[in-house]
């Protein structure tokens, strides 16, 4: 039993150490400091949506970049996030999905051309 329990440790010390190396070498996006501790939605969406846009060092667009560095921080978080701040975070989804749904309604109704 013990052996199964000293394993288990390992197991996810080598995650830890993963989940640290990911926050601090990340490719995706330069984040404003304390982004994930706002309480209001739609600024961490604003500023998700600004890094993203933003970065050079990303692979995917600026939304999927925006959405995925919300998840991650999510799923790191666990078990020990609490109730309210996963309701805040998962608010932040919503409004990150709303706000590239309007910039992208508003490029494209600066290219359409009425009457043509």
């Amino acid at each position: 039993m013990a052996a199964r329990r000293k394993q288990g440790s390992r197991r996810k010390a080598a995650v830890d150490r993963w989940q640290r190396r990911v926050t601090r070498e990340s490719q995706a996006l330069e984040l404003e400091p304390g982004v994930f501790t706002c309480d209001d939605p739609a600024r961490i969406a604003r500023s998700l949506k600004r890094s993203a846009e933003r970065s050079k060092r990303r692979k995917a667009g600026p939304f999927r970049s925006a959405m995925s560095m919300l998840v991650f921080y999510i799923n790191r978080s666990g078990r020990t996030l609490a109730k309210e701040r996963r309701a805040v975070l998962e608010r932040a989804k919503d409004e990150l999905r709303e706000l590239f749904r309007d910039s992208s309604r508003r490029v494209d109704s600066r290219n359409h051309r009425g009457g043509d």
